[in-house]
C-alpha cells in the first residue's frame, strides 16, 4: 500500500515537472496560431502542402506556430514556419506509434501527459486550425470548442479546412446534435468556421489578431481551469 502511494506522489511530481518546464520554456514565446492535423499525410498531400503554406504566411506576420510536434501536417506546419524564420513550436507526446518528432522545430518539448500539453496548446493561442485527421484531431477539436463554449477560455477563432472532409461531422452537428436533439444551442454554431482554402483561414485568424493585438486565449480565465480541473 505504502509504495502504491508513493508511484502516485511521483506521478503527480512528474505532472508538475511537465507543466513547470513547459511554461518555463515558452513564457516569452507571445501570440501563436496552434495546427492540428493527421500524422498520415505524407509531402504530396494537398492538405500537407497547404498547412506548410499557411504556417509561412502566419510566421511572416509575426506569429508563432505550435504544433504536436510529429509527422504529417504537424511536420508541414512547423516547416512552413521554421523555412520562413518564424517560431516553430513542437508539443511531442510520447506514444507507441507515429510520433516521432519533426526536424522543424526551433523549441521542441517532450510530454508523457495529453492534458499538459493540451493546456500549452492553448495558453499563447490566438487562433486555432484543425486540417483533417484521426481521432487525436477530433479529441483536440472538441477540447478546445468545448472551453471556449463553457467559457472557460476567451473566445478566438477556431478553422476547420477541408469542407469535403468535414461536411459528414457538421451535418450531424447540425442534424442530430442541435435538431433533433437539442444537445447543443444555435449560436453554438459560430464557434467555428469551415473554410476551403488557406487564403480564408490566414484571413480569419489574421484579422482577429489585428483587431486584438494583446488578446490569448487564456486571457481572464483561470489556467487551472484549462487543465480540466
Amino acid at each position: 500500500m505504502y509504495e502504491g502511494k508513493m508511484a502516485e506522489a511521483w506521478r503527480v511530481m512528474r505532472i508538475q515537472s511537465e507543466l513547470v518546464d513547459g511554461t518555463e520554456k515558452l513564457i516569452k514565446l507571445g501570440p501563436a496560431v496552434t495546427i492540428f492535423g493527421s500524422a498520415r499525410f505524407p509531402e504530396q498531400n494537398p492538405y500537407y502542402q497547404g498547412s506548410r503554406e499557411l504556417a509561412a504566411r502566419f510566421a511572416r506576420a509575426g506569429l508563432a506556430v505550435i504544433t504536436g510536434g510529429g509527422p504529417g501536417i504537424m511536420e508541414a506546419a512547423n516547416r512552413g514556419a521554421y523555412e520562413n524564420g518564424g517560431k516553430s513550436i513542437g508539443l511531442n507526446i510520447q506514444l507507441p506509434m507515429e510520433q516521432s518528432a519533426n526536424e522543424y522545430q526551433t523549441i521542441s518539448l517532450d510530454f508523457r501527459y495529453f492534458f499538459v500539453r493540451k493546456y500549452l496548446f492553448l495558453k499563447h493561442a490566438v487562433g486555432f486550425v484543425i486540417y483533417p485527421g484521426g481521432f487525436g484531431t477530433m479529441d483536440e477539436l472538441f477540447e478546445v470548442l468545448t472551453l471556449v463554449q463553457t467559457r472557460k477560455t476567451a473566445a478566438f477563432p477556431i478553422v476547420l479546412v477541408g469542407k469535403s472532409y468535414w461536411q459528414g461531422l457538421m451535418d450531424w452537428i447540425k442534424t442530430t446534435m442541435l435538431t433533433e436533439h437539442a444537445c447543443i444551442s444555435p449560436e453554438d454554431l459560430d464557434l467555428f468556421h469551415v473554410v476551403d482554402t488557406e487564403d480564408e483561414a490566414a484571413r480569419i485568424i489574421l484579422d482577429f489578431h489585428r483587431k486584438n493585438p494583446q488578446a490569448v486565449a487564456h486571457d481572464g480565465v483561470d489556467e487551472v481551469a484549462l487543465l480540466g480541473y
